[in-house]
């Protein structure tokens, strides 16, 4: 496609996330937002100036490129298949489907029309996190021993068909293989439910890369303040990600003294070294994934978290639900 063409989008999806993908599309440079649609209208007044369509069938029939699906979950797969079927690239908001097999029938859909399918992980585009993932790709840490995350605050209003680990965990799950490079080999997992709903509001999870790397994830919606934190912890140090403030900080691990007691000797352990805090450049995430698929669309496909990526994570995902439901470890087969 050529890069000096005007992108022609399509939405689907004007709730709590679609009017920021609303907002984003249409300051993106080389892209025309030209139709929208949402069966329940247009609550935000996030298209001002468009009709809102019904459905996918009148958006695709709109004749635009490319499409970003943000409906709830449970919808992902019929929209995806029918834009799939009518040859249009695709953003699919996260999770990528509600199981595995809803997952799999996008991925297999997308890939055998030739056509380019992402799914919308913001976390991965906050800066700290861009930056944090070079760093490690150039070494910084050298070998990656741990990777922990944060992930906790209150009930968000805008969740109604799923529980803290596809809403919430599903990034930390995705993040941390795309940090390490390294899929999930095994995960175990603890839920509750405190807020009296039907799905889990708590979860704990402990987990093993296939690379080695162990993984401890806690998330929740019921901690009384916010909290984003990614620690990646090396043989050279440590990378501290804070993605409310899209801060990033190096821990090193000095040097460790050899004038110790005999019996520490031949430990080799750590110490605390210099502490930097990076300066980076903020720019709002939603607007990065959205100029990385675009680019993607023209060719560079660099920076996208594909649909096969997707769909590895939600089979971490089900694993976690799974490991949370029966106790004990579960093992995930990786998928080429």
């Amino acid at each position: 496609m050529s890069k000096d063409k005007t992108l022609r989008a399509g939405l689907i999806g004007l709730g709590m996330m679609g009017r920021h993908h609303a907002r984003n599309l249409r300051a993106l440079d080389g892209v025309e937002l030209v139709a929208v649609a949402d069966a329940h209208g247009d609550p935000h007044g996030a298209a001002p100036g468009l009709e809102v369509l019904p459905d996918v069938d009148a958006l695709i029939a709109a004749g635009i490129d490319y499409a970003v699906v943000a409906v709830p979950t449970q919808f992902h797969r019929d929209v995806a298949l029918r834009l799939a079927e009518a040859g249009v690239h695709t953003l699919v908001e996260k999770p990528l489907a509600f199981d595995i097999g809803e997952a799999e029938e996008i991925t297999a859909a997308f890939e055998s029309a030739g056509l380019v399918g992402a799914v919308g992980y913001i976390e991965r585009y906050n800066p700290a996190l861009q930056e944090m993932r070079r760093r490690i790709a150039e070494g910084q840490l050298g070998e990656i021993y741990q990777i922990v995350t944060r992930r906790q605050g209150g009930f968000p209003a805008r969740i109604a068909d799923v529980g803290v680990v596809k809403d919430l965990a599903t990034h930390d799950l995705d993040l941390t293989a795309w940090v390490a490079q390294s899929p999930y080999a095994q995960v175990a997992a603890t839920s509750t439910r405190r807020s009296g709903r039907e799905d889990e509001d708590m979860v704990s999870v402990a987990g093993r890369l296939a690379d080695g790397t162990i993984t401890n994830h806690l998330v929740n919606w019921l901690t009384p303040f916010k909290e984003r934190v990614t620690v990646v912890t090396g043989e050279k140090g440590a990378l501290v990600g804070d993605t409310l403030n899209a801060d990033l900080t190096f821990h090193a691990n000095a040097d460790a003294t050899t004038n110790l007691w005999e019996t520490m000797a031949s430990f080799r352990g750590v110490s605390e070294g210099d502490s930097i805090r990076y300066s980076l450049q903020r720019q709002e995430p939603l607007a990065t994934e959205h100029q990385a698929f675009r680019d993607a669309i023209l060719g560079d496909a660099s920076n996208i978290v594909t649909m096969k990526e997707g769909l590895a994570t939600v089979r971490t995902v089900e694993a976690v639900l799974s490991s949370a439901e029966g106790g004990g470890v579960v093992q995930i087969q990786s998928v080429a």
